[in-house]
């Protein structure tokens, strides 16, 4: 073997072990040859020599060296060497042997340098010594141990080929329960072929056995012999097992035409014997070399896997090293829910992260995995035991992750190769999954952390939003629909119970809202139908990953569910309705959804209990308001009619002293105007005594008329009603009127409402009050102006009435006059004779009548008379 090759072993076997250095030595006379070192500078190869020249030392080398056993000792510091002992471990053949400084090895450690020790002492030729002589001169290894195990198990088989005349051959390499066909000669289709050794009485006699076997075609046994690669000519087959001691590593075979003779039989038996070694060596620094490799995985996990940010990275990660160091595309990672109920299986296809959720139920391996055991399955049975994830696979290997010996998952490698996973690999998964264990409930912890502040600040946005409403079928709606964009719930469903117990839908929001129409009633309280039935009589929280599997679940039409949320609306003890979320998928929502949900629920009964005070608040203060404006119209229909109740004992009070008066003064002024009459009877036209005469008679014609409507005001004479057409009266008096007020450059403009009912009215009386009305609206309008007549149907204090209107555009009326113009002489307008008895006559007719007169002016912007009527006069 070349130098540089032995330092490379010592170089992987010294990082395995953590000694300090190491040296392959061999004794040339009284000296010593240092043929490969680790760790070991010249300076301190010479120390060594000087050490090793010791007498004590010496000895002590040359009695291990003699016994063929391991040894060690303290090193003294004063030797310049590394390390606080020495071990020796001696070859397998002369006087050579392997020097181990290292602070303390341990039993395993010691192992692997024997091995190393066993496998490369043997076979040193390419050492600048003597090729070792082949066993009886028929097998040279030409180069020694081959540390690749392909090419030296390749070697070894070629070696045995060489000297035994054969048709094909094979060697295998025990793995279990099975014999695994690593290298061949003349039969391809036998690379890679497993062997039961328990199935087959032949393969395991060989390996429980010291001898070969050799099975002819005439012989019982050779329906056992596996027969790839024969040809039609082949008789013979022999096999002979790769043993170490009383270990049976592995078995070489071959097979022929001719018989094999018993001199044959034992030569080939030497060469399997001889092989054995190197193979042994082979094997173990491959799984040395494998240990180191994963060893680095170790490291790579550490430094790749932890910086994951979330549980899909860290999948990732995991799945990308674990294919590359056990060969196989077939991994899954199953982690339980919180609640234990649902599981999330992440796996890979072609590079692409997949993640399906479901009940945990569903998986069976997770049962098996709750036990808490690691499985390993060489050949998956076929009973239900187990049922692999990928369907082609033949062996498995699961370990569960546990978190505080609580089991949170499991972790699944699946090979379509029966055995394909050691008890090495089962070990070192074993460590992979305790670390991974804590690595994910980190991620489910960070993870949680997060959505739950990513939540809160969702929730704040649905207060934010809700708050200020004042209407509970508002707020629903709004909370629903956030509730469904923040938290992307296919279905937010709010209900709200009425004062009969009947929960009936106010808010609907997702995607899938139009399914529900507002208003429709979830529940009767005695049926207790459905989750939210459920939900809002018990006031417990419902959550239901398949509602299929429960039997309360009440679908809705149009609509199918998978699973479910449902939380109480509760103002303490009382419940106010419910919030109910569905999605189609199973297991859609997670433990922390809920906690979501049940804050959410919280909150909203406070906005709602608060809105419905508010809105019990708003409607006693309408009822408060509505009352106030109703005692406030009382109040003023009350002084209005103490007002008039005041003219009329006004009017009644003038009018019995104007009784009075007129009497009084008619009987004068009838005897001043009939002796006045007479004088002028007997006066000349052209006396200067008539002119002075005709003033008498004039003014006392004058005060005669006024007596007579002083009368007339005193005694209203008896009227005579008829159904009579309002508006038929309103145009008669502007008939009347028309010529005078177009000479007075006044307009006229009539609006008459159509279909007025007649009214039952003293025509005569009504004509007299609106030529009133008119004169005085005249007499306003002395440069002229406008005239407006309007009638209508009103209804007041809950009565029907009719209505004339009539508007000028006049001087208008001050504010201290317009609150005696119906008061009886009052006028302000004397000085062109104006008695103040007009609008006092009118307003005695249109009360007698059973209605009123309204007055509104504002001095300077014209006036406004309005005659109101009682609907019941006219039907």
């Amino acid at each position: 073997m070349p130098g540089n090759l032995l330092e490379v072993q010592l170089k992987e076997t010294c990082q395995l072990t953590d000694a300090c250095w190491a040296a392959w030595i061999e004794r040339a006379g009284t000296d010593w040859v240092v043929l490969a070192a680790h760790k070991l500078t010249q300076d301190r190869q010479v120390a060594l020599k000087e050490y090793l020249q010791r007498p004590d030392v010496c000895s002590w080398v040359g009695g291990a060296l003699t016994g063929k056993r391991s040894r060690s000792r303290t090193l003294p510091p004063r030797a310049g060497l590394p390390g606080a002992r020495l071990y020796l471990i001696p070859g397998q053949e002369g006087q050579r042997s392997i020097l181990v400084g290292a602070q303390e090895l341990s039993e395993r450690a010691k192992r692997f340098w024997r091995v190393l020790a066993m496998g490369a002492g043997s076979h040193t030729a390419a050492i600048p010594t003597p090729s070792l002589p082949a066993l009886d001169g028929s097998l040279d290894w030409d180069g020694g141990l081959l540390y690749e195990l392909p090419q030296a198990l390749d070697r070894a088989l070629a070696g045995i080929l060489n000297m035994v005349k054969c048709q094909g051959g094979w060697l295998a390499i025990r793995s279990g329960d099975f014999l695994d066909i690593r290298v061949q000669s003349g039969c391809p289709d036998c690379q890679g072929m497993q062997i039961s050794i328990e199935s087959n009485p032949l393969m395991r006699a060989l390996s429980q056995g010291r001898v070969g076997s050799v099975v002819s075609a005439d012989d019982v046994e050779w329906a056992m012999v596996p027969r790839t690669g024969f040809r039609p000519t082949t008789r013979v087959w022999m096999a002979a097992p790769l043993r170490i001691g009383q270990r049976v590593i592995g078995l070489a075979a071959v097979w022929r035409e001719e018989p094999m003779t018993t001199a044959e039989a034992k030569q080939f038996e030497r060469l399997t014997l001889r092989a054995a070694p190197m193979v042994e060596a082979s094997v173990t620094f491959s799984n040395l070399t494998d240990h180191l490799r994963r060893l680095a995985l170790l490291n790579d996990f550490a430094l790749t896997v932890s910086s994951a940010l979330d549980l899909d990275q860290i999948a990732q990660r995991v799945f990308a090293l674990l294919r590359r160091t056990f060969a196989t595309e077939w991994v899954s990672l199953l982690l339980l829910s919180s609640d234990s109920n649902a599981f999330h299986h992440y796996m890979d296809r072609d590079g692409s992260l997949l993640v399906h959720t479901g009940p945990a139920g569903e998986m069976p391996v997770l049962h098996l995995a709750q036990r808490g055991q690691v499985l390993r399955f060489e050949e998956i049975p076929s009973q239900d035991v187990y049922a692999p994830l990928f369907s082609k696979a033949r062996s498995a290997l699961l370990v569960p992750l546990k978190y505080r010996r609580q089991v949170i998952g499991v972790l699944v490698l699946e090979n379509q190769q029966p055995a394909a996973f050691t008890v090495y690999d089962e070990h070192l998964l074993v460590v992979i999954a305790s670390y991974l264990a804590g690595l994910v409930e980190n991620g489910r912890l960070r993870q949680e952390a997060e959505a739950r502040a990513r939540n809160l600040g969702l929730i704040h946005d649905v207060v934010q939003q809700v708050m200020g409403l004042t209407d509970v079928a508002e707020v629903a709606q709004i909370a629903a629909e956030l509730m469904a964009r923040n938290f992307a719930f296919e279905l937010t469903g709010i209900a709200l119970a009425d004062e009969h117990g009947m929960l009936s839908v106010v808010g609907i929001g997702g995607s899938a809202a139009e399914v529900i129409q507002r208003g429709l009633q979830y529940m009767d309280p005695e049926s207790q139908a459905g989750i939210t039935a459920r939900v809002f009589v018990t006031g417990q929280s419902m959550f239901v990953n398949d509602v299929t599997q429960d039997p309360i679940y009440l679908p809705i039409q149009g609509w199918r569910a998978g699973s479910e949320m449902c939380v109480a609306l509760r103002d303490g003890e009382h419940i106010l309705g419910v919030i109910d979320v569905e999605s189609q998928r199973k297991n859609a929502f997670t433990y922390n959804d809920l906690l979501v949900l049940e804050s959410l629920a919280g909150i909203l009964s406070t906005v709602i209990v608060s809105v419905g005070q508010y809105q019990k608040l708003q409607t006693t203060v309408r009822q408060l308001q509505s009352a106030r404006e109703e005692l406030q119209e009382r109040i003023a229909a009350q002084r209005m009619a103490e007002t008039r109740l005041i003219q009329a004992a006004k009017l009644a009070a003038v009018g019995e002293m104007a009784s009075g008066i007129a009497h009084e003064l008619n009987n004068p002024l009838t005897t001043v105007s009939g002796f006045t009459e007479l004088i002028l009877a007997d006066t000349a036209q052209d006396a200067s005594q008539r002119a002075d005469l005709e003033l008498i008679l004039r003014e006392a014609n004058r005060a005669r008329n006024v007596i007579r409507r002083l009368l007339d005001f005193s005694r209203q004479s008896e009227s005579v009603r008829a159904r009579t057409d309002l508006n038929e009266i309103v145009t008669d008096v502007l008939a009347l009127t028309n010529h005078l007020l177009h000479t007075s450059g006044i307009e006229v403009r009539s609006e008459l409402a159509r279909s007025l009912p007649w009214v039952s009215v003293d025509r005569n009386q009504i004509k007299q009050v609106l030529l009133n009305l008119f004169h005085n609206a005249l007499h306003a309008m002395p440069s002229g102006g406008r005239l407006t007549v309007q009638t209508a149907r009103k209804k007041r204090e809950g009565r029907e009435w009719l209505i004339v209107r009539i508007t000028d555009t006049g001087v208008g009326i001050s504010t201290e006059n317009l609150a005696r113009i119906f008061e009886p002489f009052f006028t302000t307008r004397s000085h062109i004779g104006g008695t103040g008895l007009g609008l006092s006559v009118s307003y005695g007719i249109i009360t007698d009548h059973g209605g009123f007169i309204e007055a509104d002016s504002q001095e300077g912007c014209g006036s406004v008379f309005t005659v109101w009527l009682p609907v019941e006069v006219a039907e």
